[in-house]
């Protein structure tokens, strides 16, 4: 037995795929795998199928012709066929957030692509024709890619566009990656959080000082799901500070959303306090504001909170507003300071 691949059009009508599937079953044609993609011109079906080795690719063309199929095309298969669609794409997915410059590559694998070219302007737009498929590059140019067979389809135009956009989210979480030397010489690792931090973080946290926990929280450590909206706050951010030696958790710094205002939150284990890292974390959360798009960012502390009053006068001036024992500064991101006016 051996493995082809079929794509043939069919009319999407009652019926008629089953008069396909009938034509190879009488040549012993075993279906092992099914694709759809709609188009205009009707329901392309792309088979994954298991034939006796006496079968040519003439009477696979015959088999699927006869069954009313038509823009056939029909090719041997390799093994690694056997996947289905959905594995594959996640399987390159898994490889980008491991290598994100291995998009081109990528988009080959899930096409079966002839050649993939970079070009730094593109000569049209993104989208796609009957031979050829253009997609914009995140960091820049746009990838070209060419298949003499089959035609390109919409659902994998989808599928393609999905990759870049894994690639490119990839790309935004390897930026962020940096490496803060202290004026000490030892070394952290700033890095944006994810649930996968949830013990790491909680471990940061049972660390930490009842004193610091009050500053940072203005009570005792937050129970799980609220952890768990910090690690990922929805259009924010929290980064985290790892001490590279130990690998562990020492600081933590929040940019929550809301409207076009950020709030911002810090905490820094007791030992690693009065180092600089705090000033460092709420940099980089304010160059983050700063892209995407916040008028200001703010920050609610004890009015007795020296340490956090001076961290926050070091990133620049703000308007400072006293409630009670409670300080809110408000510092604007640059470029939109007319915005909090």
């Amino acid at each position: 037995m051996a493995l082809w691949r079929i794509r043939a059009t069919v009319d999407d009508r009652p019926g008629y795929l089953s008069v396909l599937t009938a034509s190879l079953a009488l040549r012993s044609v075993n279906i092992l795998a099914v694709h759809v993609h709609t188009t205009e011109a009707g329901a392309v079906d792309d088979f994954l199928v298991d034939a006796p080795d006496n079968l040519s690719e003439s009477d696979m063309l015959a088999a699927v012709e006869r069954g009313r199929g038509r823009d056939v095309f029909v090719a041997r298969a390799e093994a690694q066929g056997l996947a289905d669609q959905p594995t594959r794409a996640l399987a390159l997915a898994g490889r980008l957030v491991h290598d994100p410059d291995s998009l081109g590559e990528g988009l080959v694998a899930l096409l079966d692509a002839d050649e993939v070219r970079w070009r730094p302007e593109p000569e049209t737009g993104p989208g796609f024709d009957c031979s050829r498929m253009t997609l914009l590059d995140p960091i820049g140019g746009a990838y070209e890619l060419r298949r003499r067979a089959p035609e390109f389809t919409p659902a994998e135009y989808a599928r393609a566009q999905a990759l870049v956009e894994v690639s490119g989210a990839a790309l935004r979480q390897h930026a962020e990656h940096t490496t803060l030397l202290l004026p000490d010489g030892a070394e952290l690792l700033v890095r944006p959080a994810g649930n996968d931090d949830a013990d790491a973080v909680r471990d940061l946290h049972q660390r930490a000082s009842a004193a610091s926990l009050q500053r940072r929280y203005l009570g005792g450590a937050p129970a799980d799901p609220r952890l768990h909206r910090l690690l990922e706050p929805a259009g924010g951010i929290t980064l985290l500070a790892v001490d590279l030696h130990t690998a562990r958790v020492i600081a933590m710094a929040s940019l929550l959303a809301e409207g076009e205002l950020g709030e911002v939150a810090l905490l820094v284990e007791d030992g690693w306090q009065r180092r600089g890292i705090g000033t460092a974390l709420l940099r980089r959360l304010l160059a983050y504001a700063q892209r995407s798009g916040f008028a200001a960012v703010v920050a609610h502390t004890g009015a007795d909170n020296a340490a956090m009053l001076r961290t926050l006068r070091r990133i620049g001036p703000g308007r400072t507003d006293r409630d009670g024992p409670m300080t809110s500064v408000t510092l604007p991101v640059s470029g939109r300071v007319r915005a909090i006016a």
